[in-house]
């Protein structure tokens, strides 16, 4: 066995155990302190009473699973640190080289969306949720900072993008709206393919499955091994988000989890990939815009009885598992292309 799998294998065994046996009791405090989900009277996207008849039932499911995802990475990475000094192995997870942009970004995104969960769960502030114009604010100063990191720091303005079937292009300073512009429009992509138990999440470990290949590939051993703790995590909340889940994820580790596949994407160059990978979360925001351009231009009609898109096939009663699982087979069909025409 390569000597680079050995610790991956070490942290992915470590990770899973550690969610296993602390999970159980996480649960509890969350039924202890009340940290519930809650289901909006009015939604921006659809008449919430329609959605409330096919999810009351997760109405008081315990969230603010983020909390734990961020205490066990981190505490992974500390394990990695420990593990270095005492000569355990050659280099800790928290490495300047391959890992500090993406653990800087899983905890600068984590904070202001910790704020609007708790907002929604705890009803605080006279309202549910940080302002629209104010979490679009944060994004648009969020992407500009990382668009000019890698595009000062990591010297973007001399390197060449890659695109599939026509090889490199070089954008030059047009790679800062470019950066941009994928970060703010796909930024609640993983939220808005929710409330299915084991939708989001699944294909989330999808994608990470792909970019720890990618990462391997490309010698990035260590951002490697982080995409490994990140899917055992996963791999351990979905142990218990099985319907009927026991409990959620919310809006913060969505953010989160697809801002640092974006990161991990810029480092490998590999942005047509990711987008690929990403198909079934771009098409479900698409079928957002589509649904509320209608109801806007036509006079309130709309084109899906609800949306997203996976809402509209319950509604016409594909039932849950059903919708679930051809999801899942289209996202591994796409994630094989995806890795396809990575190799080309």
């Amino acid at each position: 066995m390569s000597s680079n799998l050995v610790p991956i294998l070490i942290f992915s065994i470590a990770t899973f155990i550690v969610w296993y046996l602390i999970i159980p009791y996480y649960i509890e405090i969350l039924k202890h302190f009340k940290l519930w989900k809650q289901i909006r009277e009015e939604a921006t996207i659809w008449k919430a009473s329609w959605f409330f008849k096919l999810h009351s039932k997760k109405t008081w499911t315990p969230t603010m699973w983020w909390w734990i995802i961020l205490i066990i990475v981190f505490f992974m990475v500390v394990i990695s640190m420990v593990l270095k000094e005492l000569w355990y192995i050659n280099n800790s997870l928290f490495n300047q080289k391959e890992t500090y942009l993406s653990l800087f970004t899983l905890a600068t995104v984590w904070i202001l969306w910790a704020i609007d969960d708790y907002m929604n769960i705890k009803w605080i502030w006279r309202t549910k949720w940080l302002s629209a114009r104010f979490k679009m604010f944060w994004l648009i100063v969020f992407s500009w900072v990382w668009a000019w990191w890698f595009y000062s720091k990591l010297e973007w303005s001399e390197k060449l993008l890659s695109v599939p079937f026509i090889w490199w292009v070089e954008l030059g300073v047009f790679f800062i709206a470019l950066f941009m512009f994928i970060i703010i429009a796909t930024a609640n992509s993983v939220n808005i393919t929710d409330w299915l138990d084991g939708l989001a999440w699944w294909l989330l470990v999808f994608a990470y499955w792909v970019y720890a290949y990618i990462t391997y590939d490309q010698w990035l051993y260590l951002l490697s091994t982080l995409c490994v703790v990140i899917i055992w995590a996963l791999l351990a909340f979905l142990w218990y988000n099985v319907k009927p889940a026991k409990f959620y994820m919310w809006d913060v580790w969505s953010l989160a989890l697809w801002a640092n596949l974006w990161i991990m994407a810029m480092l490998t160059n590999t942005i047509f990939v990711l987008i690929i990978v990403w198909a079934i979360f771009i098409f479900e925001t698409i079928s957002v815009i589509i649904q509320l351009t209608s109801k806007k231009f036509r006079k309130w009609k709309k084109v899906f009885l609800i949306a997203p898109f996976h809402h509209h096939l319950e509604a016409i009663w594909w039932s849950e598992e059903n919708v679930v699982f051809r999801l899942w087979l289209i996202w591994i069909i796409t994630s094989a292309i995806a890795l396809i025409i990575y190799h080309m």
